[in-house]
C-alpha cells in the first residue's frame, strides 16, 4: 500500500508524496513562556525532531507565539512549528493574526473545535490557514470523537438485522469524522496539498485496525502516532509494535511517539525512539547502529558493559560533527560483542566489529572491518583505540576521498 500520495509542504519539510518519513514531536511547556518553550524546542530539534508541536490554548500562548519565533532565530533553530489547537482555535487565530501568521501549520481536532457549531467553527480556522497558505492537520482522536456523529453512527448500528460490534462502530466513526472534515476542508477552498490526518487512539491493535481502514480512503498523508502511549518501556514498546506494521506495509508518512516523561525527563527521547522505530525497520537512518549481545555468564559483563556504553556514547557525541563532514556515516554498522561464541560472527557482519574476550578465555579481543579482521587489541586501552580505529574508518569511508559501498541488493 502507497504512503500519502499528495505531498504537503510544511515549513520547508515535505510530508508524503513518497518522502522520507518525517519525525516530529511536542513541546511540555507552558507556551505562553516562550523561553523555556524556545529552548525545548531547540533541544528537541537538536536530538533530530523535523517539526515541533506547541500548545496554543489560551490567549496568552498566542500572543507569545511572535516572541517565541524571535527567541528561535536568536538560537539559529528553524525547525517548523505547528500550532496544537482545541475548543478555541478559531478565536485564537482570528484574534491573534501574527501567531496565524507564524506557525507553519494547525492542528484542528474536529471534535471539540468549540461546543456547538463545529463545522462553522471548522471551517473559520481553514479559512485562516487558506488566507496565510498554512497546511492543517485534521487530528481525530477517540478520547475527544464528536459525540453527536459517534451517537448517530451507534444508533444507525442499532438498527441494522446484524449489529457490528462496539469497537468497529468506534473505529468507523473515527475513519468517518477524519474523511469528512477532510472533504469539509476542501469544500472550504483548501488544497488538497494542504492537508495531513490522523486517527489516533490509544490501544495497540484498534491504532492497526483504524490505519488500515483508513488509508484505502485517502490521498492525504497520515500522521501516525499511539496517543497516550504511557511511560518508560510500556510506552516505547507499544508504540514500536503499533506503528512497525503500518509501517512496513506503507502507511504512515510522519510519525511522533506519545511518551510520558519521567519527572525532570528527557523530553528529546520520544525523537530517538521514533528515529529508532524507524532505522529498525530500515526505512530511514539516523545514526550509526551498535549491535551488542546481552551478556550471559559467559561475558566479563562490567566491562563489556562499559565498553557498549561508551562506544554508543563516543558515536552519540561525534554525529552533529559527523553528519556535516561525513555524508552517508549514519548507515554505519558497528558491534561490540562479548564473548567468542557469536562475537567473531556478528563483528564480520557489521562494518566494524570488536569480540572481547569471555570469562576464561584469552585477554584479547580481535576487530574487523569490512568482514575482515584487522588486527587484535589488548591490553587496558582497548576501548580508546578502537575508538581510535572507528575514528580512522569514518574517515576513510565517508571522508571526502573515500567512497561509500553500493549497499546490498543494489538497493
Amino acid at each position: 500500500m502507497a504512503r500519502g500520495t499528495h505531498q504537503v509542504e510544511i515549513g520547508g519539510v515535505t510530508v508524503g508524496g513518497g518522502n522520507p518519513v518525517v519525525v516530529q514531536s511536542m513541546t511540555n511547556t507552558d507556551t505562553a513562556d516562550a523561553a523555556a518553550t524556545a529552548a525545548q524546542v531547540s533541544s528537541l530539534a537538536d536530538a533530530g525532531s523535523e517539526i515541533v508541536r506547541v500548545t496554543v490554548n489560551t490567549r496568552h500562548a498566542a500572543a507569545a507565539v511572535p516572541e517565541l519565533f524571535e527567541r528561535l532565530a536568536d538560537l539559529g533553530c528553524a525547525v517548523p512549528i505547528v500550532g496544537d489547537f482545541h475548543y478555541n482555535g478559531h478565536i485564537l487565530l482570528r484574534d491573534y493574526p501574527r501567531a496565524a501568521a507564524l506557525l507553519d501549520k494547525y492542528r484542528i481536532n474536529p471534535g471539540n473545535v468549540g461546543t456547538s457549531r463545529r463545522d462553522e467553527n471548522f471551517q473559520a480556522i481553514v479559512r485562516i490557514a487558506m488566507a496565510n497558505g498554512k497546511a492543517v492537520r485534521i487530528g481525530v482522536n477517540w478520547g475527544s470523537l464528536d459525540q453527536r456523529l459517534l451517537t448517530r453512527m451507534m444508533n444507525a448500528n442499532a438498527c441494522r438485522p446484524r449489529p457490528k460490534e462496539a469497537g468497529q462502530v468506534l473505529r468507523d466513526c473515527i475513519v468517518e469524522s477524519a474523511t469528512r472534515s477532510a472533504e469539509l476542508a476542501e469544500e472550504t477552498g483548501l488544497g488538497g496539498d494542504r492537508i495531513v490526518l490522523s486517527a489516533k487512539v490509544s490501544g495497540v491493535r484498534d491504532l492497526i485496525l483504524v490505519y488500515r481502514q483508513l488509508a484505502p480512503l485517502t490521498r492525504h498523508p497520515l500522521h501516525l502516532g499511539l496517543t497516550e502511549a504511557g511511560m518508560g518501556s510500556k510506552g516505547i514498546v507499544a508504540t514500536s509494535v503499533a506503528l512497525a506494521p503500518l509501517l512496513l506495509d506503507g502507511i504512515g508518512d510522519t510519525i511522533r511517539v506519545s511518551l510520558t516523561p519521567r519527572p525532570g525527563g528527557d523530553r528529546a527521547e520520544e525523537v530517538r525512539v521514533a528515529q529508532q522505530i524507524l532505522q529498525s525497520l530500515e526505512i530511514r537512518s539516523f545514526e550509526p547502529q551498535v549491535t551488542a549481545c546481552p551478556g550471559c555468564g559467559r561475558t566479563t559483563s562490567t566491562f563489556f558493559q562499559e565498553m557498549t556504553e561508551d562506544i554508543q556514547g563516543h558515536i552519540r557525541a561525534r554525529m552533529p560533527e559527523w553528519r556535516r563532514r561525513y555524508p552517508g556515516v549514519e548507515e554505519l554498522k558497528v558491534a561490540v560483542m562479548g564473548c567468542v561464541v557469536n562475537g567473531p560472527g556478528e563483528s564480520r557482519h557489521a562494518d566494524l566489529g570488536i569480540s572481547l574476550p569471555g570469562n576464561h578465555e584469552a585477554p584479547k579481543a580481535p576487530v574487523y572491518v569490512d568482514g575482515a579482521h584487522l588486527r587484535t587489541l589488548k591490553g587496558p586501552a582497548i576501548v580508546e583505540e578502537f575508538k581510535e580505529i572507528l575514528g580512522e574508518y569514518v574517515e576513510r569511508r565517508y571522508g571526502e576521498n573515500g567512497g561509500r559501498r553500493s549497499p546490498p541488493n543494489g538497493e
